[in-house]
């Protein structure tokens, strides 16, 4: 199998998963369509595999196709990097899609600026988000995710990670409930109503309670949610507690009708870290994309 495939028609094999049709795949990479579709005839032999099957009116992955996909791209960069080492970026130019595992708190106060600034400077970069659905390593090995953005430590030699900003929890309730007109409630205060916990886990319990705990008083967490977004949607909405990242809540919280307050405790603060793979190290395109991250990144926040 290996001695059939060669750089080109991995390009092939990753427009034709990029765009579902040999028709967009052949635009994309400028070839004509009966080449495109001879490309995917050598791919389907030298993999021993459809690659891509009828679907309705369009075509769809094979469940093979779709496994070494990321690894496909990763090496695609891997090459890209290796021709581009020690030229000059031309960021204008660059068409490229970058993976972005992001915590929802976080996307909801850099997404916009990221996009923003990279739109302006890069109109062909595309950047895709997506959810944390665990913190493991292997998604940046495999090159299914380029860059990790989160309070994730990944402790892996081949990860490289750095810090964007430190972050601290404030407390949340709507502008207009009882603890709305209070500007900084107690923790007494805080204990008298019901609260709304934000664990992608389902977890009822946090670095509060042990505050709460040491202190005599207890909470009474009368729902889990999985976001910080959906956890402000709630607390807009009742007479619930809430809690929240600073750069969250000051950033959306007036437009929610959500008044914020600091928790008067030593919770821990919190690191936002930006990782990605030793292999690209040295991209470019990818350096450019942690620079400008880094530079949006760096608005601080005071409550």
């Amino acid at each position: 199998m290996a001695d059939q495939l060669d750089l080109n028609l991995l390009r092939v094999f990753d427009a034709l998963l990029r765009e579902g049709s040999v028709t967009a795949a052949a635009e994309r990479l400028h070839l004509s369509i009966p080449a495109a579709s001879r490309a995917l005839g050598r791919l389907r032999r030298a993999m021993e595999d459809p690659i891509l099957v009828r679907a309705g009116r369009g075509m769809a992955p094979t469940p093979f196709a779709l496994r070494i996909a990321p690894r496909v791209r990763s090496l695609l960069d891997e090459a890209s990097a290796l021709v581009t080492a020690g030229r000059e970026l031309d960021v204008a130019a660059l068409d490229r899609v970058f993976t972005i595992r992001i915590n929802d708190g976080v996307a909801a106060t850099l997404a916009t600026a990221l996009v923003e600034a990279t739109a302006s400077a890069a109109p062909g970069v595309v950047l895709r988000f997506v959810g944390e659905a665990n913190e493991s390593a292997e998604a940046l090995r495999d090159g299914s995710v380029d860059l990790d953005i989160g309070a994730n430590d990944i402790g892996a030699p081949d990860i490289r990670t750095t810090v964007l900003y430190g972050e601290h929890v404030v407390g949340i309730v709507r502008a207009s409930g009882p603890l709305g007109r209070r500007r900084r409630p107690t923790l007494e205060q805080l204990c008298r109503y019901p609260h709304v916990a934000a664990s992608r886990r389902g977890r009822t319990r946090g670095p509060l309670d042990d505050v709460l705990a040491q202190a005599g008083l207890q909470r009474r967490v009368a729902a889990v949610v999985p976001t910080f977004a959906v956890a402000a949607f709630v607390v807009a909405s009742s007479d619930y507690v809430g809690l929240a990242p600073s750069r969250f809540a000051e950033q959306h919280g007036a437009a929610l009708g959500l008044h914020r307050f600091p928790i008067p405790a030593a919770l821990p603060d919190i690191e936002i870290r930006l990782a990605w793979h030793a292999r690209l190290d040295a991209d470019p395109a990818q350096r450019w994309l942690r620079d400008t991250i880094s530079t949006h990144s760096s608005v601080s926040t005071a409550l």
